[in-house]
């Protein structure tokens, strides 16, 4: 493998994390090598106005209408050993509705909130690495700690419907398999448990993904899953008029791209829908970014 193709490798493991409501993993299958790492500031929006509710989709965001997502995230990773990478995520979140002005003064709420959200911090460690000729295998595990950085709010009704996050603290352990061969296509696969607090309901997340990584272009596709092991349903048995505690499920396909432009800068670029959930919006999301390595 040359040089350029290894360090555009390098380079797309800071942008296939764009920290809306529901994204990707962090966690790619992609080590940065002791030493390196990457940079990443990037700009994303997602927008539904249709809502996976039980027992079916309904039209129309309750009071709001339709929301909006724009996330502004810096994403960094440093390769402290051959073998062990740290991530940190960092988001400010935008989320509007679009409630009308009667509603707005009836209910006492506000069609806006925005701020920073949760920061997030992973360790990567890879342990095992097989060659097999012209193909390898990888296996990752990694340890993340997801907290809220500002005080944002989200116990308060029916303004919680566009809260920038749940204000939980979450712990997740994630394992993974990267497979990679030497003409640049690759598959991995990865399952991660989710321990959340302030009783919202812990969750089991998956995401497969195969690719292709050339020394001047890289492209991905991915589907994502995750399945809350409890809460309740929006409006069900249960359930009174606290978000944060509702079950999550969805089901996200997406597309990332990227490319060197001059020297250690590249660009990146992607788009997501989601194809099946459960007390989630049918959001459909893309995003840009700018990408320094080194």
């Amino acid at each position: 493998m040359n040089k350029k193709h290894l360090l555009l490798i390098l380079a797309v493991t800071t942008f296939g994390y764009v920290n809306t409501a529901h994204s990707q993993s962090p966690i790619s299958g992609f080590m940065q090598g002791k030493g390196k790492g990457n940079v990443s500031l990037s700009f994303s929006s997602e927008k539904y106005d249709d809502v996976y509710f039980i027992p079916e989709k309904v039209e129309g965001v309750p009071v709001f209408n339709e929301t909006t997502v724009n996330s502004t995230s810096i994403y960094a990773t440093y390769g402290i050993s051959d073998q062990v990478d740290v991530v940190m995520v960092l988001p400010y979140i935008t989320a509007k509705g679009k409630a009308t002005e009667e509603v707005l003064t009836n209910l006492g709420l506000e069609n806006e909130r925005s701020g920073f959200q949760d920061v997030s911090v992973f360790v990567k460690y890879s342990p095992f690495n097989f060659d097999f000729g012209s193909s390898s295998l990888r296996l990752i595990g990694a340890l993340g700690i997801k907290t809220p950085l500002s005080d944002y709010k989200v116990e308060e009704g029916f303004q919680s419907i566009i809260a920038i996050g749940n204000r939980s603290t979450t712990i997740s352990t994630t394992g993974m398999a990267m497979f990679k061969m030497d003409n640049g296509v690759f598959a991995s696969g990865q399952v991660a448990g989710n321990y959340a607090s302030n009783d919202v309901p812990n969750s089991v997340t998956t995401e497969l993904k195969v690719g292709y990584a050339a020394k001047s272009f890289y492209g991905d596709v991915y589907v994502a899953n995750q399945k809350s092991t409890g809460g309740v349903d929006i409006f069900g048995e249960g359930f009174a008029g606290y978000f944060p505690i509702t079950k999550v499920n969805y089901t996200k396909i997406g597309i990332d791209l990227y490319t060197p432009i001059y020297q250690d800068f590249g660009i990146s670029a992607g788009a997501s829908t989601l194809v099946a959930g459960r007390n989630i919006g049918q959001a459909t999301g893309f995003y840009g970014g700018l990408v320094y390595k080194y």
